[in-house]
Protein backbone atom coordinates (compact mmCIF):
# COMPACT_ATOMS: atom_id res chain seq x y z
CA UNK A 1 0.00 0.00 0.00
CA UNK A 2 1.48 3.48 -0.87
CA UNK A 3 1.29 5.94 2.09
CA UNK A 4 1.44 9.82 0.78
CA UNK A 5 1.35 12.50 3.25
CA UNK A 6 -0.48 15.85 2.29
CA UNK A 7 1.77 18.74 3.09
CA UNK A 8 -0.50 21.47 1.83
CA UNK A 9 -2.77 21.22 4.91
CA UNK A 10 -1.26 23.84 7.63
CA UNK A 11 -0.79 22.41 11.02
CA UNK A 12 -3.62 23.95 13.55
CA UNK A 13 -0.98 25.03 16.25
CA UNK A 14 2.80 25.82 15.81
CA UNK A 15 5.19 22.23 15.73
CA UNK A 16 8.21 24.03 15.96
CA UNK A 17 7.47 26.38 18.86
CA UNK A 18 9.75 24.12 21.27
CA UNK A 19 12.92 25.53 19.34
CA UNK A 20 12.78 29.02 20.45
CA UNK A 21 13.08 32.49 18.60
CA UNK A 22 16.66 32.03 17.78
CA UNK A 23 16.62 28.68 16.42
CA UNK A 24 13.57 28.89 14.79
CA UNK A 25 15.37 31.63 12.95
CA UNK A 26 17.92 30.03 11.66
CA UNK A 27 15.47 27.70 10.23
CA UNK A 28 14.14 30.26 8.60
CA UNK A 29 17.44 31.55 6.79
CA UNK A 30 18.47 27.71 5.98
CA UNK A 31 18.27 25.47 3.26
CA UNK A 32 15.86 23.57 5.23
CA UNK A 33 13.25 26.56 4.90
CA UNK A 34 14.05 26.57 1.36
CA UNK A 35 13.56 23.02 0.40
CA UNK A 36 10.01 22.69 2.93
CA UNK A 37 8.32 25.43 1.28
CA UNK A 38 9.39 25.58 -2.49
CA UNK A 39 11.12 21.97 -3.42
CA UNK A 40 9.15 19.09 -1.12
CA UNK A 41 6.38 18.69 -2.94
CA UNK A 42 8.16 18.51 -6.48
CA UNK A 43 9.73 15.74 -5.35
CA UNK A 44 8.42 12.73 -8.53
CA UNK A 45 5.95 10.90 -5.86
CA UNK A 46 3.80 9.72 -9.18
CA UNK A 47 6.74 8.42 -11.03
CA UNK A 48 6.64 6.44 -7.85
CA UNK A 49 3.11 4.78 -7.36
CA UNK A 50 3.39 2.48 -9.98
CA UNK A 51 5.91 0.30 -8.39
CA UNK A 52 3.86 0.24 -5.59
CA UNK A 53 0.44 -1.27 -4.92
CA UNK A 54 -2.32 1.05 -3.24
CA UNK A 55 -4.76 -1.84 -1.94
CA UNK A 56 -2.76 -4.49 -1.27
CA UNK A 57 0.70 -5.62 0.40
CA UNK A 58 2.40 -3.53 3.46
CA UNK A 59 2.40 0.24 3.58
CA UNK A 60 5.16 1.91 2.48
CA UNK A 61 7.33 4.51 4.29
CA UNK A 62 5.93 7.87 3.22
CA UNK A 63 7.10 9.02 -0.39
CA UNK A 64 7.66 12.40 -0.27
CA UNK A 65 10.24 11.24 2.96
CA UNK A 66 11.56 8.58 1.41
CA UNK A 67 12.81 10.47 -2.01
CA UNK A 68 13.61 13.76 0.21
CA UNK A 69 15.93 11.41 2.30
CA UNK A 70 18.12 10.00 -0.49
CA UNK A 71 17.91 13.25 -2.32
CA UNK A 72 19.59 14.64 1.35
CA UNK A 73 21.89 11.78 1.11
CA UNK A 74 23.57 12.81 -1.85
CA UNK A 75 23.38 16.39 -1.13
CA UNK A 76 25.47 16.22 1.93
CA UNK A 77 27.62 13.07 0.59
CA UNK A 78 26.48 10.92 3.61
CA UNK A 79 26.62 6.88 3.65
CA UNK A 80 23.89 4.93 4.08
CA UNK A 81 24.04 4.60 7.99
CA UNK A 82 24.61 8.21 8.45
CA UNK A 83 21.19 8.94 6.97
CA UNK A 84 19.41 6.88 8.63
CA UNK A 85 20.96 8.69 12.10
CA UNK A 86 20.39 11.79 10.35
CA UNK A 87 16.57 11.15 9.44
CA UNK A 88 16.69 9.92 12.89
CA UNK A 89 17.89 13.02 15.08
CA UNK A 90 18.70 16.19 12.78
CA UNK A 91 16.15 18.90 13.04
CA UNK A 92 17.13 20.44 9.80
CA UNK A 93 15.94 17.05 8.27
CA UNK A 94 12.70 16.76 9.66
CA UNK A 95 12.00 20.68 9.31
CA UNK A 96 12.72 20.67 5.67
CA UNK A 97 10.76 17.14 5.43
CA UNK A 98 7.38 18.22 7.33
CA UNK A 99 8.07 15.20 9.53
CA UNK A 100 6.22 16.93 12.97
CA UNK A 101 5.78 13.58 14.65
CA UNK A 102 8.45 11.69 16.53
CA UNK A 103 7.52 8.10 15.92
CA UNK A 104 10.00 5.23 14.35
CA UNK A 105 7.47 4.97 11.44
CA UNK A 106 8.11 8.54 10.29
CA UNK A 107 11.71 9.49 11.40
CA UNK A 108 13.00 5.89 10.81
CA UNK A 109 14.18 4.39 7.63
CA UNK A 110 16.36 0.82 7.51
CA UNK A 111 19.41 0.41 5.33
CA UNK A 112 17.16 -2.41 3.35
CA UNK A 113 14.70 0.19 2.40
CA UNK A 114 17.34 2.95 0.90
CA UNK A 115 18.98 0.10 -1.24
CA UNK A 116 15.25 -0.95 -2.69
CA UNK A 117 14.15 2.66 -3.20
CA UNK A 118 17.40 3.80 -4.47
CA UNK A 119 17.23 0.95 -7.19
CA UNK A 120 13.86 1.88 -8.41
CA UNK A 121 15.11 5.61 -8.30
CA UNK A 122 18.29 4.30 -10.91
CA UNK A 123 16.55 2.09 -12.98
CA UNK A 124 13.93 4.62 -14.15
CA UNK A 125 16.58 7.21 -14.63
CA UNK A 126 13.88 9.71 -11.94
CA UNK A 127 17.32 11.13 -10.74
CA UNK A 128 16.64 13.65 -14.04
CA UNK A 129 12.79 14.20 -13.34
CA UNK A 130 13.78 15.03 -10.00
CA UNK A 131 16.65 17.59 -11.13
CA UNK A 132 14.19 18.96 -14.12
CA UNK A 133 11.29 19.81 -11.89
CA UNK A 134 13.53 20.83 -8.79
CA UNK A 135 15.72 23.53 -11.62
CA UNK A 136 11.95 25.00 -13.07
CA UNK A 137 10.90 25.18 -9.78
CA UNK A 138 13.99 27.65 -8.52
CA UNK A 139 14.20 29.13 -11.19
CA UNK A 140 10.68 30.04 -10.75
CA UNK A 141 10.78 31.65 -7.08
CA UNK A 142 13.72 33.36 -7.81
CA UNK A 143 13.17 34.82 -11.47
CA UNK A 144 16.32 33.52 -12.81
CA UNK A 145 17.17 35.18 -15.63
CA UNK A 146 18.39 32.08 -18.68
CA UNK A 147 19.46 34.13 -21.49
CA UNK A 148 23.20 33.92 -20.72
CA UNK A 149 24.93 30.58 -19.64
CA UNK A 150 28.18 29.08 -19.73
CA UNK A 151 29.51 24.96 -20.28
CA UNK A 152 32.08 22.80 -19.24
CA UNK A 153 32.72 19.70 -18.37
CA UNK A 154 34.78 18.18 -14.87
CA UNK A 155 36.30 15.19 -14.47
CA UNK A 156 34.80 12.37 -11.90
CA UNK A 157 36.08 8.77 -10.57
CA UNK A 158 33.95 6.09 -9.74
CA UNK A 159 34.81 3.92 -6.67
CA UNK A 160 37.19 2.11 -8.71
CA UNK A 161 40.73 0.79 -8.77
CA UNK A 162 43.30 2.59 -11.46
CA UNK A 163 44.33 -0.37 -12.94
CA UNK A 164 47.33 -0.87 -15.45
CA UNK A 165 47.30 -3.44 -18.36
CA UNK A 166 48.70 -6.18 -16.77
CA UNK A 167 46.23 -5.85 -13.52
CA UNK A 168 43.00 -5.43 -15.79
CA UNK A 169 43.91 -8.60 -17.47
CA UNK A 170 44.98 -10.48 -14.09
CA UNK A 171 41.35 -9.28 -11.83
CA UNK A 172 39.36 -9.89 -15.54
CA UNK A 173 40.50 -13.47 -15.11
CA UNK A 174 40.18 -14.11 -11.13
CA UNK A 175 36.54 -12.53 -11.36
CA UNK A 176 36.34 -15.41 -14.56
CA UNK A 177 37.51 -18.67 -12.59
CA UNK A 178 35.59 -17.20 -9.12
CA UNK A 179 32.40 -17.02 -11.43
CA UNK A 180 32.77 -19.85 -13.07
CA UNK A 181 33.29 -22.21 -9.41
CA UNK A 182 30.14 -21.14 -8.04
CA UNK A 183 28.14 -22.21 -11.44
CA UNK A 184 29.96 -24.45 -12.51
CA UNK A 185 32.22 -26.21 -10.60
CA UNK A 186 32.46 -29.28 -12.97
CA UNK A 187 33.77 -27.20 -15.33
CA UNK A 188 36.31 -25.44 -13.32
CA UNK A 189 37.42 -28.68 -11.47
CA UNK A 190 38.52 -29.50 -15.07
CA UNK A 191 40.72 -26.61 -15.33
CA UNK A 192 45.06 -26.66 -14.59
CA UNK A 193 45.94 -26.34 -11.33
CA UNK A 194 48.63 -23.96 -11.95
CA UNK A 195 46.63 -21.98 -13.09
CA UNK A 196 43.90 -22.01 -10.34
CA UNK A 197 46.34 -20.76 -7.90
CA UNK A 198 47.91 -18.00 -10.30
CA UNK A 199 44.66 -16.67 -10.35
CA UNK A 200 41.47 -17.87 -8.01
CA UNK A 201 43.20 -16.39 -4.89
CA UNK A 202 42.66 -12.86 -4.28
CA UNK A 203 46.44 -12.94 -2.27
CA UNK A 204 47.97 -14.24 -5.69
CA UNK A 205 46.60 -10.93 -7.65
CA UNK A 206 48.99 -9.35 -5.16
CA UNK A 207 52.24 -10.40 -7.32
CA UNK A 208 50.79 -8.72 -10.86
CA UNK A 209 50.66 -5.36 -8.80
CA UNK A 210 54.98 -5.95 -8.40
CA UNK A 211 56.23 -6.22 -11.60
CA UNK A 212 59.40 -4.85 -12.91
CA UNK A 213 59.29 -2.90 -15.30
CA UNK A 214 61.66 -4.86 -17.65
CA UNK A 215 59.15 -8.15 -17.37
CA UNK A 216 56.07 -6.19 -18.24
CA UNK A 217 56.21 -7.33 -21.55
CA UNK A 218 56.82 -10.80 -20.86
CA UNK A 219 54.39 -10.77 -18.17
CA UNK A 220 51.90 -9.46 -20.51
CA UNK A 221 52.37 -11.71 -23.10
CA UNK A 222 52.04 -14.91 -20.80
CA UNK A 223 48.80 -13.11 -19.46
CA UNK A 224 46.77 -12.66 -23.06
CA UNK A 225 47.84 -16.46 -24.13
CA UNK A 226 45.85 -17.58 -20.77
CA UNK A 227 43.33 -15.55 -21.25
CA UNK A 228 42.96 -16.39 -25.39
CA UNK A 229 42.99 -20.05 -23.83
CA UNK A 230 40.37 -19.67 -21.91
CA UNK A 231 37.53 -17.56 -24.61
CA UNK A 232 38.79 -20.34 -26.65
CA UNK A 233 38.03 -23.17 -24.27
CA UNK A 234 34.56 -21.92 -23.38
CA UNK A 235 33.40 -19.91 -26.62
CA UNK A 236 31.29 -22.97 -27.42
CA UNK A 237 30.10 -23.67 -23.89
CA UNK A 238 26.26 -22.16 -24.12
CA UNK A 239 25.65 -21.01 -20.64
CA UNK A 240 29.46 -20.10 -20.10
CA UNK A 241 29.70 -17.92 -22.68
CA UNK A 242 26.97 -15.75 -21.83
CA UNK A 243 28.47 -14.83 -18.45
CA UNK A 244 29.34 -11.38 -17.70
CA UNK A 245 32.91 -12.11 -16.41
CA UNK A 246 33.03 -14.51 -19.86
CA UNK A 247 32.17 -11.02 -22.09
CA UNK A 248 34.34 -9.26 -20.22
CA UNK A 249 37.28 -11.88 -21.41
CA UNK A 250 36.34 -11.65 -24.63
CA UNK A 251 35.70 -7.93 -24.57
CA UNK A 252 39.95 -7.49 -23.50
CA UNK A 253 40.91 -9.54 -25.76
CA UNK A 254 39.28 -7.71 -28.61
CA UNK A 255 40.71 -4.54 -27.63
CA UNK A 256 43.90 -5.55 -26.42
CA UNK A 257 45.75 -8.38 -28.15
CA UNK A 258 45.89 -9.06 -32.31
CA UNK A 259 44.69 -12.52 -33.17
CA UNK A 260 46.19 -14.04 -35.95
CA UNK A 261 44.93 -17.73 -36.69
CA UNK A 262 45.42 -19.79 -33.05
CA UNK A 263 47.99 -16.67 -31.69
CA UNK A 264 47.44 -13.86 -29.60
CA UNK A 265 49.54 -10.47 -30.41
CA UNK A 266 49.25 -7.71 -27.59
CA UNK A 267 49.13 -4.47 -29.02
CA UNK A 268 50.80 -1.42 -28.87
CA UNK A 269 49.02 0.99 -25.97
CA UNK A 270 48.66 3.26 -28.72
CA UNK A 271 46.35 1.51 -30.86
CA UNK A 272 44.17 0.52 -27.90
CA UNK A 273 40.96 2.55 -28.35
CA UNK A 274 39.92 5.39 -25.33
CA UNK A 275 36.55 3.32 -24.62
CA UNK A 276 38.46 0.09 -23.49
CA UNK A 277 37.97 -1.53 -20.48
CA UNK A 278 39.35 0.47 -17.89
CA UNK A 279 38.63 -2.14 -14.62
CA UNK A 280 36.56 -5.24 -14.67
CA UNK A 281 34.44 -3.87 -11.74
CA UNK A 282 33.10 -0.72 -13.68
CA UNK A 283 32.89 -1.62 -17.18
CA UNK A 284 31.08 1.58 -18.29
CA UNK A 285 34.12 3.97 -17.24
CA UNK A 286 36.31 5.39 -20.51
CA UNK A 287 39.74 6.81 -20.53
CA UNK A 288 40.34 10.43 -21.67
CA UNK A 289 44.57 11.31 -22.25
CA UNK A 290 44.08 14.46 -20.77
CA UNK A 291 42.25 13.75 -17.04
CA UNK A 292 42.51 9.51 -16.91
CA UNK A 293 40.36 7.17 -16.07
CA UNK A 294 36.53 7.72 -15.32
CA UNK A 295 33.81 9.81 -16.50
CA UNK A 296 32.86 13.29 -16.78
CA UNK A 297 29.68 15.66 -16.23
CA UNK A 298 28.60 18.14 -18.81
CA UNK A 299 27.60 21.54 -16.88
CA UNK A 300 25.48 24.34 -18.25
CA UNK A 301 24.88 27.06 -15.88
CA UNK A 302 23.10 30.75 -16.03
CA UNK A 303 25.34 33.80 -14.72
CA UNK A 304 24.78 37.67 -14.54
CA UNK A 305 26.90 40.06 -15.49
CA UNK A 306 27.13 42.91 -12.35
CA UNK A 307 26.47 45.92 -12.54
CA UNK A 308 27.27 49.18 -10.23
CA UNK A 309 23.43 49.97 -10.65
CA UNK A 310 22.47 46.25 -9.68
CA UNK A 311 24.83 45.24 -6.91
CA UNK A 312 22.47 42.85 -5.44
CA UNK A 313 23.73 39.03 -5.90
CA UNK A 314 21.69 36.76 -8.04
CA UNK A 315 21.02 33.03 -8.45
CA UNK A 316 23.41 30.98 -10.61
CA UNK A 317 21.55 28.31 -11.17
CA UNK A 318 22.79 24.53 -13.11
CA UNK A 319 20.24 24.24 -15.82
CA UNK A 320 22.13 20.97 -17.55
CA UNK A 321 23.82 17.90 -16.21
CA UNK A 322 24.88 14.89 -18.52
CA UNK A 323 26.91 12.03 -16.99
CA UNK A 324 29.06 10.29 -19.34
CA UNK A 325 32.49 8.02 -20.13
CA UNK A 326 35.25 9.84 -20.01
CA UNK A 327 36.23 8.79 -23.77
CA UNK A 328 33.98 11.26 -24.92
CA UNK A 329 34.69 14.64 -26.71
CA UNK A 330 33.21 17.83 -25.43
CA UNK A 331 32.40 18.59 -28.94
CA UNK A 332 29.29 16.68 -28.67
CA UNK A 333 27.95 17.89 -26.02
CA UNK A 334 27.12 21.28 -26.88
CA UNK A 335 23.60 20.84 -28.91
CA UNK A 336 22.30 18.03 -26.65
CA UNK A 337 22.68 20.67 -23.17
CA UNK A 338 20.81 23.51 -25.34
CA UNK A 339 17.88 21.22 -26.63
CA UNK A 340 17.65 20.22 -22.94
CA UNK A 341 17.75 23.41 -21.02
CA UNK A 342 14.94 24.65 -23.66
CA UNK A 343 12.77 21.87 -23.82
CA UNK A 344 12.10 23.08 -19.97
CA UNK A 345 11.98 26.42 -20.48
CA UNK A 346 15.37 27.34 -19.41
CA UNK A 347 17.15 27.22 -22.81
CA UNK A 348 19.66 29.69 -23.61
CA UNK A 349 20.09 32.46 -26.06
CA UNK A 350 24.25 33.06 -25.51
CA UNK A 351 26.64 30.52 -24.33
CA UNK A 352 30.21 30.37 -23.00
CA UNK A 353 32.13 27.64 -23.70
CA UNK A 354 36.26 26.53 -24.07
CA UNK A 355 37.73 25.74 -27.60
CA UNK A 356 36.70 22.13 -27.53
CA UNK A 357 32.89 23.17 -28.06
CA UNK A 358 33.63 25.57 -30.42
CA UNK A 359 34.52 24.17 -33.56
CA UNK A 360 32.49 25.69 -36.55
CA UNK A 361 29.71 22.78 -37.23
CA UNK A 362 29.03 23.84 -33.54
CA UNK A 363 28.65 27.19 -33.91
CA UNK A 364 26.17 27.00 -36.95
CA UNK A 365 23.92 24.28 -35.44
CA UNK A 366 23.34 26.57 -31.97
CA UNK A 367 23.20 29.68 -34.41
CA UNK A 368 20.05 27.47 -36.16
CA UNK A 369 18.25 27.29 -32.86
CA UNK A 370 18.62 31.34 -31.94
CA UNK A 371 21.38 30.12 -29.30
CA UNK A 372 25.05 32.99 -29.73
CA UNK A 373 28.34 30.55 -28.82
CA UNK A 374 31.24 32.73 -27.63
CA UNK A 375 34.33 30.11 -27.86
CA UNK A 376 37.83 30.31 -28.94
CA UNK A 377 38.77 28.66 -31.68
CA UNK A 378 40.96 25.70 -31.53
CA UNK A 379 44.68 25.52 -33.70
CA UNK A 380 45.89 28.93 -33.70
CA UNK A 381 49.59 29.29 -34.47
CA UNK A 382 51.07 32.83 -33.24
CA UNK A 383 53.22 34.56 -35.83
CA UNK A 384 50.65 33.38 -38.49
CA UNK A 385 49.36 35.53 -40.90
CA UNK A 386 45.17 35.00 -40.83
CA UNK A 387 43.04 35.03 -44.31
CA UNK A 388 41.26 37.85 -42.44
CA UNK A 389 44.21 39.84 -42.92
CA UNK A 390 43.40 39.64 -46.59
CA UNK A 391 41.06 42.15 -48.48
CA UNK A 392 37.99 41.17 -49.28
CA UNK A 393 34.80 42.30 -51.29
CA UNK A 394 31.57 42.06 -50.21
CA UNK A 395 31.43 38.86 -52.50
CA UNK A 396 34.36 37.01 -50.53
CA UNK A 397 37.13 37.79 -53.40
CA UNK A 398 40.35 38.99 -52.57
CA UNK A 399 41.37 42.42 -53.63
CA UNK A 400 44.62 42.68 -52.08
CA UNK A 401 47.32 40.74 -49.58
CA UNK A 402 49.16 42.26 -46.44
CA UNK A 403 51.08 43.63 -48.39
CA UNK A 404 48.73 45.96 -50.57
CA UNK A 405 49.47 43.50 -53.50
CA UNK A 406 46.35 42.43 -56.07
CA UNK A 407 45.73 38.67 -57.23
CA UNK A 408 46.47 37.81 -61.06
CA UNK A 409 43.11 36.00 -61.06
CA UNK A 410 41.15 33.72 -58.59
CA UNK A 411 37.84 31.28 -58.98
CA UNK A 412 35.53 29.81 -56.61
CA UNK A 413 33.73 26.38 -57.20
CA UNK A 414 31.20 24.89 -54.57
CA UNK A 415 32.54 26.97 -51.56
CA UNK A 416 35.91 26.80 -52.30
CA UNK A 417 38.34 29.73 -53.73
CA UNK A 418 40.85 29.77 -55.27
CA UNK A 419 42.90 32.73 -55.60
CA UNK A 420 46.90 33.00 -57.51
CA UNK A 421 48.99 35.94 -56.92
CA UNK A 422 52.29 36.51 -58.95
CA UNK A 423 55.55 34.33 -57.86
CA UNK A 424 57.53 37.12 -58.73
CA UNK A 425 56.38 39.24 -55.92
CA UNK A 426 55.54 36.33 -53.29
CA UNK A 427 58.91 34.71 -53.70
CA UNK A 428 61.12 37.51 -52.18
CA UNK A 429 58.49 38.71 -49.50
CA UNK A 430 59.66 38.77 -46.34
CA UNK A 431 56.31 36.70 -44.70
CA UNK A 432 56.44 34.13 -46.83
CA UNK A 433 57.31 31.87 -44.48
CA UNK A 434 54.04 32.86 -42.21
CA UNK A 435 51.19 33.44 -45.48
CA UNK A 436 49.17 30.93 -45.99
CA UNK A 437 49.72 31.22 -49.71
CA UNK A 438 51.28 28.15 -50.95
CA UNK A 439 53.80 27.88 -53.71
CA UNK A 440 52.77 26.14 -57.06
CA UNK A 441 54.77 26.05 -60.83
CA UNK A 442 53.58 29.33 -62.45
CA UNK A 443 52.08 31.18 -59.18
CA UNK A 444 51.32 31.37 -55.53
CA UNK A 445 48.10 30.19 -54.65
CA UNK A 446 45.61 30.75 -51.47
CA UNK A 447 43.09 28.27 -50.90
CA UNK A 448 40.16 28.43 -48.83
CA UNK A 449 36.84 27.64 -47.80
CA UNK A 450 34.15 29.57 -46.27
CA UNK A 451 34.33 27.51 -43.26
CA UNK A 452 38.12 28.47 -42.86
CA UNK A 453 37.44 32.19 -43.83
CA UNK A 454 35.01 32.17 -40.48
CA UNK A 455 37.49 30.66 -38.11
CA UNK A 456 39.88 33.05 -39.42
CA UNK A 457 37.36 35.98 -39.05
CA UNK A 458 36.57 34.21 -35.11
CA UNK A 459 40.80 34.52 -34.70
CA UNK A 460 40.44 37.93 -35.70
CA UNK A 461 37.62 38.73 -33.18
CA UNK A 462 39.45 37.43 -30.31
CA UNK A 463 42.20 39.10 -30.05
CA UNK A 464 39.49 42.33 -29.29
CA UNK A 465 38.71 43.42 -26.01
CA UNK A 466 35.47 43.13 -26.59
CA UNK A 467 35.26 39.45 -27.06
CA UNK A 468 37.55 39.56 -23.92
CA UNK A 469 35.06 41.15 -22.17
CA UNK A 470 32.35 38.89 -22.50
CA UNK A 471 34.33 35.92 -22.50
CA UNK A 472 35.91 36.02 -19.53
CA UNK A 473 32.61 35.17 -17.62
CA UNK A 474 33.18 31.40 -18.48
CA UNK A 475 36.10 31.50 -15.38
CA UNK A 476 33.18 31.56 -13.27
CA UNK A 477 32.41 27.85 -13.59
CA UNK A 478 35.41 26.55 -12.68
CA UNK A 479 34.51 28.01 -9.09
CA UNK A 480 31.33 25.64 -10.11
CA UNK A 481 32.82 22.53 -9.67
CA UNK A 482 35.15 23.36 -6.75
CA UNK A 483 31.79 24.70 -5.11
CA UNK A 484 30.45 20.87 -6.50
CA UNK A 485 33.35 18.92 -5.13
CA UNK A 486 34.09 20.76 -1.86
CA UNK A 487 29.94 20.57 -0.71
CA UNK A 488 29.00 17.30 -2.00
CA UNK A 489 32.01 15.01 -3.12
CA UNK A 490 30.89 14.18 -6.30
CA UNK A 491 34.84 13.39 -7.49
CA UNK A 492 35.38 10.82 -5.28
CA UNK A 493 31.78 8.52 -5.28
CA UNK A 494 31.01 5.30 -3.64
CA UNK A 495 29.23 3.89 -6.88
CA UNK A 496 30.21 2.14 -9.78
CA UNK A 497 28.38 1.93 -12.99
CA UNK A 498 27.29 4.88 -15.18
CA UNK A 499 23.53 4.83 -14.18
CA UNK A 500 24.50 5.07 -10.43
CA UNK A 501 27.21 7.16 -11.43
CA UNK A 502 24.64 9.39 -13.00
CA UNK A 503 22.23 9.26 -10.17
CA UNK A 504 24.81 10.71 -7.64
CA UNK A 505 26.34 13.75 -10.02
CA UNK A 506 22.58 14.35 -10.80
CA UNK A 507 21.24 14.59 -6.87
CA UNK A 508 24.59 16.64 -6.03
CA UNK A 509 23.71 18.77 -8.63
CA UNK A 510 20.11 19.44 -7.41
CA UNK A 511 22.47 20.08 -3.84
CA UNK A 512 24.27 22.50 -5.26
CA UNK A 513 21.44 24.44 -6.91
CA UNK A 514 19.40 24.03 -3.30
CA UNK A 515 22.69 26.11 -1.17
CA UNK A 516 23.36 28.59 -3.63
CA UNK A 517 19.42 29.64 -3.79
CA UNK A 518 19.66 29.04 0.21
CA UNK A 519 22.39 32.18 0.36
CA UNK A 520 19.87 34.17 -1.76
CA UNK A 521 16.99 32.89 0.26
CA UNK A 522 19.00 33.73 3.30
CA UNK A 523 19.45 37.47 2.40
CA UNK A 524 16.07 38.20 0.84
CA UNK A 525 13.91 36.71 4.05
CA UNK A 526 16.20 38.25 6.35
CA UNK A 527 13.77 41.37 7.05
CA UNK A 528 10.96 38.89 6.92
CA UNK A 529 12.50 36.73 9.59
CA UNK A 530 13.36 38.78 12.19
CA UNK A 531 9.72 40.76 12.23
CA UNK A 532 8.20 36.71 12.32
CA UNK A 533 10.80 35.80 15.22
CA UNK A 534 9.10 39.13 17.14
CA UNK A 535 5.91 38.80 16.11
CA UNK A 536 5.33 35.13 16.07
CA UNK A 537 2.99 34.12 18.94
CA UNK A 538 -0.09 36.98 17.19
CA UNK A 539 0.72 35.45 13.48
CA UNK A 540 -0.05 31.83 14.99
CA UNK A 541 -3.11 32.52 16.81
CA UNK A 542 -4.08 34.67 13.23
CA UNK A 543 -2.94 31.19 11.46
CA UNK A 544 -4.64 28.72 13.58
CA UNK A 545 -7.97 31.36 13.28
CA UNK A 546 -7.78 30.79 10.02
CA UNK A 547 -7.58 27.08 9.80
CA UNK A 548 -10.33 26.31 11.95
CA UNK A 549 -12.83 29.00 9.70
CA UNK A 550 -11.63 26.77 7.02
CA UNK A 551 -12.35 23.49 7.91
CA UNK A 552 -15.63 24.48 9.75
CA UNK A 553 -16.74 26.08 6.26
CA UNK A 554 -15.55 22.92 4.89
CA UNK A 555 -17.26 20.56 7.30
CA UNK A 556 -20.88 22.50 6.34
CA UNK A 557 -20.14 22.19 2.58
CA UNK A 558 -19.18 18.83 3.10
CA UNK A 559 -16.38 19.37 0.74
CA UNK A 560 -14.13 17.60 3.16
CA UNK A 561 -11.41 15.13 1.58
CA UNK A 562 -12.72 11.57 3.32
CA UNK A 563 -10.16 9.80 4.86
CA UNK A 564 -9.89 6.93 2.47
CA UNK A 565 -9.76 9.36 -0.69
CA UNK A 566 -7.40 7.86 -3.33
CA UNK A 567 -3.69 8.78 -3.12
CA UNK A 568 -3.98 10.53 -6.29
CA UNK A 569 -5.97 12.87 -4.32
CA UNK A 570 -2.75 14.41 -2.41
CA UNK A 571 -0.77 14.97 -5.11
CA UNK A 572 -2.88 17.80 -6.82
CA UNK A 573 -1.91 20.77 -4.77
CA UNK A 574 -4.56 22.51 -6.48
CA UNK A 575 -7.41 20.92 -4.46
CA UNK A 576 -5.84 20.88 -0.88
CA UNK A 577 -4.05 24.86 -1.71
CA UNK A 578 -5.20 27.09 1.68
Amino acid sequence: MIRIKCHNQRALFDEWAFLGDKRRQLLSHSWASLFREHLLQTLPVREMMPFFSQRTGRPTKELYTVLGTLLLQQVHDLTDLETVEALAFNIQWHYALNLTEDSDAVKYLCPKTLWSMRKILVENALDQVLFDRTTMMLSKVFSVDTAKQRLDSVHIRSNMARLGRIRIFAHAIHAFLKNLKRHSPQDFAKLDSELVNRYFDKKALGCFSMIKPSASAATLSALSSELFDLVRRFEDHEAISRMRTFLQLKRILSEQCRVVEDTVEVKPSKEVPSDSLQNPSDPDAGYSAHKGQGYQIQIMETYQERTPEDPRPSLNLITHVAVEPAHHHDSTALIPAIESASQRGLGPQQVLADALYGSDDNLTDAATKGVELISPVMGEKPGKILITDFTFDDTHHVLTCPMGHAPVKQKMKKGRYSVAFAKERCAPCPHVASCPVKASKRYFYLRFEEKHLRLDQRRAMEKTDAFKERYRYRAGIEATFSEYDRKTGVKHLRVRGLEKVRFCAVLKAVGVNLFRAARVWAQRTLETGQILAKSRPDFYSYAAFCNFKERFVAFFNKSCVPVSANADDYLNPAQHAA
